[in-house]
C-alpha cells in the first residue's frame, strides 16, 4: 500500500473566479468571452453597465441619460423601459485568455 505522499500538504485548489472575485453580496455570471461579476444596485449612475432582463433575456445594457443602450447598439427607451427589469450592475468582466495563435500567454 505504502505512504501517502507529503507532497499532498502543498497541493492548492484550483483558482476559481467565484472564489476569487465575489463577495457576499455579488455573483458571477459566465459569458462567452469569461466572466461578469454582478453586483446588486441601489442608485443608477450614467455610464453603468446593466444586467437586464428584457422580453424573457438577459443581456448587457449601459445607462446613458433616460435609455439603456444594448451591446448591439439598440436603444431601450420611454414605454419599452417598463418591460426592463435590472438584474445589477457589472463590477468587472473578466475575459478569457485564448492562446489559438500558438503564442504562450503567461
Amino acid at each position: 500500500m505504502g505512504f501517502p505522499s507529503p507532497a499532498q500538504d502543498f497541493v492548492e485548489n484550483r483558482l476559481n473566479p467565484h472564489d476569487m472575485c465575489t463577495t457576499e453580496n455579488s455573483r458571477i455570471l459566465e459569458t462567452s468571452d469569461g466572466y461578469a461579476v454582478i453586483d446588486p444596485v441601489i442608485k443608477l449612475s450614467p455610464g453603468e453597465v446593466l444586467l437586464i432582463l428584457s422580453d424573457g433575456h438577459t443581456q448587457f445594457a449601459r445607462l446613458q441619460g433616460k435609455a439603456l443602450i444594448t451591446s448591439d447598439g439598440e436603444a431601450i427607451e420611454g414605454e419599452a423601459l417598463e418591460g426592463v427589469e435590472v438584474m445589477g450592475k457589472v463590477s468587472y468582466f473578466i475575459r478569457r485568455v485564448q492562446g489559438d495563435d500558438g503564442c504562450p500567454v503567461m
